[in-house]
């Protein structure tokens, strides 16, 4: 069985990743598509009140299953949009170690700050500042196979642009590449 393609949406808060997946899963025609959200996994989690230390070691526990989860249906054949925020390096580590770097089309979702923030406000659902303090984190890797930027798209354009790449993802592929630049890191 072949492993299934992954098309993981990287970008801050409010930058409009659920947004293009949604619209992925409407117009995407060759194959059953998934969309895995990291938002997802952390609204399974207990909702009682955690003290800091046990809070971070909780969400770093998270985030690890939710990459391992993604792997896991990838290698089952099945096709996945991912929708996660990057915002610590050990994310994209702990990403290129476990997924097939050759499967995964790596999408920056870029917004400008003054947007984000808009945004941000009328969600009402985010900590106020949280986009802000993502910002220049979560793009500080540097490579991308397409880039998007929906505050000059509409989702549903930013999906069909990446519904038109697909079919021609380079190779190597930017995980392929970060995996070994990172090879002499943590990846091991």
């Amino acid at each position: 069985m072949a492993s299934g393609r992954i098309i993981f949406l990287n970008g801050t808060s409010s930058s409009g990743k659920s947004s293009i997946a949604q619209e992925l899963l409407e117009i995407l025609n060759d194959g059953v598509f998934f969309h895995m959200a990291v938002d997802g996994f952390n609204a399974m989690r207990t909702k009682r009140d955690l003290a800091a230390e046990e809070l971070d070691a909780a969400l770093r526990r998270t985030r690890m299953g939710f990459h391992r989860s993604i792997a896991a249906m990838a290698e089952a054949g099945n096709d996945i949009v991912v929708d996660h925020v990057l915002s610590e390096p050990w994310r994209l580590l702990d990403c290129l170690r476990v997924l097939r770097t050759e499967d995964v089309l790596f999408v920056g979702v870029h917004c400008p700050l003054d947007e984000l923030i808009r945004r941000e406000l009328a969600r009402g659902d985010r900590p106020s500042g949280l986009a802000a303090y993502q910002y220049d984190l979560v793009h500080s890797h540097g490579d991308y196979d397409l880039e998007c930027d929906t505050s000059t798209a509409s989702p549903r354009e930013c999906a069909q642009r990446i519904k038109e790449f697909l079919p021609y993802r380079p190779s190597p592929t930017a995980f392929t590449r970060l995996r070994l630049r990172h090879a002499g890191s943590a990846l091991h």
